[in-house]
C-alpha cells in the first residue's frame, strides 16, 4: 500500500470515529433529557397541579418516558457501554409507578363458594346517545354486558336517562335487567331532552345517600352507604373533572394522524388550554374527595373516572391508604380510555384494607370510550 493511500484510510477512519463521538454526544445530551423527565414524573402525584400545573403533563407522558430510556438502554447496550445503567437505575428506581400500569397475577382466582360480592365501574357515555359508535345498537349491547355480568354493585358515570321517553329511560331499562335493583342517582344536568349524572345500582340495602358537589362542575361524586349482611359499606361513584375536548379538537387529532395540513399552533393551544383547566379542577376535586373517603365511618369501595393516569396526583391522593383492585389481582397493560387521546388507565376499583379484590378484568369491549370494569371482592 502506497504512503499516500494509508494516510487517506486514516484520515478517513478518523472522521468516521469523529462522526462517531458526536452521534454519541448529540444522544447522550437527549438521553439526559429523558432521564431528567421521567424523575420529574415521579414528583407528579406528590404535586398539585393548582400550585405547578405544568408538571401534570410529565404525569401524562409516564409510560412514553418510561420506553424512551428504555430505547436508550438498548442504544447504549448494544456498543456495551456503562451508560445503558444510566436510564436503567432510573427505570428501576420508579418501580413502584410502574406496577401500577402492568401487572402479572397469576394465581388470583376466587373460591365462588365463599361470600363474594362483584363490582363493576363503567363510564357509559350517555349509552351512545348521539351515535357516536355509528352503531344503533350500541347501547342494547351495553345493557347486555351489563344483564350478562350482573353484578352486586354497579357504578355508572355519564349515565343518561329520559323519565318521559319509553325508550330511552335507561334507569328503567337497568332495573328490569339486573339484580342489582337498588338505586342512589344523582344528577347535574337537566333538560327537556333527558338527564345526565352518576348513578349507582346495588342488590344490598341501601342505609343512606350523599353527595360531593364540585363547584362549576357538571362532574360529580356520590356515596352510597350499604348494608352486606352485619355490615355497612360505603360505595364511592367518582367523576373527576374531564378534558371537555370539541370537535374541533378531535379533528385536530385526527388531521395529524392522517398527515393532513392543520392550524397547529392555534389548535395546540386550544388543547393545552383544556388540559391545564382540567388538571387545575381536577386537583380540587380530588382533595375533597379524599377528605371524605378519609372521614368515612364504614370501609369503602371506591369506583369511578378520575380522567387521570395513575402517576397523577388525583389517583396518588384518593387511593393513599387504600388497595387498587387492579394492582391486587389484575393482569397486563392497565389500559381503560378507547377515545382517540392517547390514554392509559383512568378509571380505577379502589378499596380499604377490610377487603381483599379478585380476578380483576378489564372488559375490552368498545361500546364507549371507556372499557368497563370488574372485580370480585371479599369482606376480610
Amino acid at each position: 500500500m502506497k504512503p499516500t493511500e494509508i494516510n487517506n484510510s486514516s484520515a478517513t477512519t478518523s472522521v468516521k470515529k469523529s462522526k462517531y463521538h458526536f452521534f454519541n454526544a448529540i444522544a447522550m445530551f437527549f438521553n439526559h433529557i429523558a432521564v431528567v423527565s421521567l424523575l420529574i414524573s415521579y414528583l407528579t402525584p406528590h404535586i398539585s397541579p393548582e400550585n405547578f400545573w405544568f408538571i401534570a403533563f410529565f404525569g401524562l407522558a409516564y409510560p412514553v418516558l418510561v420506553l424512551i430510556n428504555l430505547l436508550f438502554v438498548i442504544y447504549w447496550g448494544i456498543q456495551l457501554k456503562k451508560r445503558s445503567f444510566y436510564s436503567l437505575i432510573i427505570i428501576v428506581a420508579g418501580w413502584v409507578q410502574m406496577r401500577e400500569y402492568i401487572q402479572f397475577n397469576f394465581s388470583n382466582s376466587p373460591d365462588k363458594s365463599r361470600k363474594l360480592i362483584k363490582v363493576m365501574s363503567y363510564n357509559v357515555r350517555s349509552f351512545d346517545l348521539y351515535n357516536w359508535n355509528k352503531d344503533k345498537n350500541t347501547r342494547k349491547k351495553m345493557f347486555n354486558l351489563i344483564s350478562d355480568e350482573n353484578p352486586d354493585i354497579i357504578c355508572i358515570q355519564e349515565f343518561y336517562t329520559h323519565d318521559k321517553d319509553t325508550i330511552f329511560n335507561n334507569l328503567d331499562s337497568l332495573l328490569h335487567l339486573q339484580k342489582a335493583k337498588n338505586t342512589h342517582v344523582e344528577y347535574t344536568t337537566l333538560r327537556r331532552s333527558g338527564s345526565w349524572g352518576a348513578a349507582t345500582f346495588t342488590s344490598f340495602p341501601v342505609v343512606s345517600k350523599g353527595k360531593i358537589v364540585f363547584d362549576n362542575s357538571t362532574n360529580t361524586c356520590i356515596y352510597t352507604d350499604i348494608k352486606i349482611n352485619a355490615d355497612t359499606v360505603r360505595v364511592y361513584n367518582v367523576h373527576l373533572e374531564s378534558i371537555h375536548f370539541g370537535y374541533v379538537d378531535y379533528k385536530f387529532v385526527d388531521d395529524i394522524m392522517n398527515n393532513k395540513e392543520t392550524e397547529e399552533v392555534k389548535n395546540s393551544k386550544n388543547i393545552l388550554k383544556r388540559l391545564k383547566r382540567a388538571f387545575i379542577k381536577r386537583a380540587s376535586q380530588t382533595e375533597l374527595v379524599a377528605e371524605h373517603i378519609e372521614q368515612s365511618p364504614y370501609p369503602v369501595i371506591v369506583c369511578g373516572d378520575f380522567n387521570d393516569p395513575p402517576a397523577s396526583y388525583a389517583y396518588h391522593t384518593i387511593s393513599q391508604n387504600l388497595k387498587d383492585a387492579f394492582i391486587e389481582s389484575g393482569n397486563g397493560f392497565g389500559r381503560t380510555y378507547t377515545g382517540k387521546f392517547p390514554s392509559f388507565r383512568i378509571d380505577y376499583i379502589l378499596h380499604s384494607n377490610k377487603f381483599k379484590a379478585y380476578d380483576f378484568r378489564t372488559i375490552r369491549e368498545t361500546l364507549s370510550d371507556h372499557f368497563p370494569l370488574c372485580c370480585y371482592m371479599e369482606k376480610q
